[in-house]
């Protein structure tokens, strides 16, 4: 079974293939960033625009990649929520004006399905039961997952997710959109002894998150710097970014520490865009050592929006008889719970 993905959520396109012998024969990306870095965010028309001239072109590359024809496609999967509303538009009317033309399935997956799947495109995947970190741009979450559709939220953030305060940080400290990378480039040149911020939520029960207040205290505290000096000094945005970074990473280690503790699982996956932060990487595999257990996360390239996980989410839903109707329907803002269960 050789199922085409496409991804449009947001502000990539992703194209890609995978086999159920062979696994992914086909990836293909376009990134808008330097587009919206003008904007200093994600313009959703811009956006919208942008996947429509792309999409094609990056499913005729994805053919010729694994050397196929639209006859050895079995099924067509794509994104249809969350996300911005024209940009789902896009992907979820090309996959099914495709998929009526070539008389094959299709099915619509859920983005943060794909992201929280997206560590078993690795040789070194994790085995059901596990807790899921999911952590980028618009969504942090702990979630734990018995199985497929099998999702039962422990906790997420009642205001900006991890990756968006990441991004207003940047922004405060003068980086251009998207910040949170730099941000953490920036941050290995600082102290972690010069200032100290909150770990929010830390101090009350619970598994939820709050990011909102850390990007306050980070520009409360540029401020005081510039008050004194009257300008940011390179070592000053440093050591900034460098205690924002530490208190957004202890933040999410206490409660994933919380999470394991109270459910008893030994594996933790993260993933998401940010699960590529090579601090948050070290933190949780030395917590999972207090556990003598395993973290599991996805190769870089898959942490950020791809079409590699959404073509995984597709095949094990269409292979299992889920179909999407030929209406197009999206679902910018769509709870995982909803998600049907695949029983193996």
């Amino acid at each position: 079974m050789r199922i085409l993905g496409i991804e449009t959520s947001c502000d990539e396109t992703g194209v890609a293939i995978y086999d159920e012998e062979k696994g992914l024969i086909a990836n293909q990306l376009y990134t808008q960033i330097a587009m919206h870095a003008d904007y200093g965010g994600v313009v959703p028309e811009l956006a919208s625009r942008d996947h429509i001239r792309k999409t094609a072109p990056l499913i005729k590359a994805a053919l010729e990649e694994a050397n196929l024809t639209s006859d050895d496609i079995d099924g067509i999967a794509y994104t249809a929520g969350p996300g911005l509303v024209g940009a789902l538009l896009v992907g979820s009317t090309v996959a099914r004006s495709l998929a009526y033309a070539w008389g094959k399935p299709a099915v619509g997956v859920h983005h943060m399905e794909g992201h929280l799947l997206a560590p078993m495109l690795e040789k070194d995947r994790p085995d059901f039961p596990f807790i899921a970190l999911l952590v980028s741009g618009g969504h942090t979450q702990i979630v734990r997952v018995d199985g497929v559709g099998k999702y039962e939220i422990l906790g997420e953030s009642i205001d900006d997710a991890a990756g968006e305060a990441f991004d207003k940080t940047g922004k405060l400290l003068g980086i251009d959109y998207p910040g949170g990378a730099e941000l953490s480039r920036l941050a290995e040149k600082g102290s972690m002894d010069r200032f100290h911020f909150p770990r929010p939520m830390t101090d009350r029960p619970g598994l939820d998150f709050s990011f909102s207040g850390l990007k306050t205290f980070a520009a409360n505290t540029i401020n005081q710097i510039l008050k004194e000096k009257g300008e940011l000094s390179e070592q000053d945005r440093a050591d900034v970014a460098c205690a924002f970074q530490a208190a957004v990473i202890d933040t999410m280690i206490i409660k994933c520490r919380r999470a394991l503790k109270q459910t008893g699982l030994k594996r933790l996956v993260i993933a998401g865009g940010v699960s590529a932060n090579k601090p948050l990487r070290a933190g949780l595999e030395k917590l999972m050592q207090e556990f003598h257990g395993q973290v599991f996360y996805p190769q870089p390239q898959f942490c950020t929006d791809n079409g590699a996980m959404i073509a995984y989410v597709g095949f094990l839903r269409l292979k299992h008889g889920e179909t999407s109707p030929l209406s197009i329907q999206v679902k910018p803002r769509w709870a995982m719970t909803e998600l049907a269960a695949i029983e193996e």
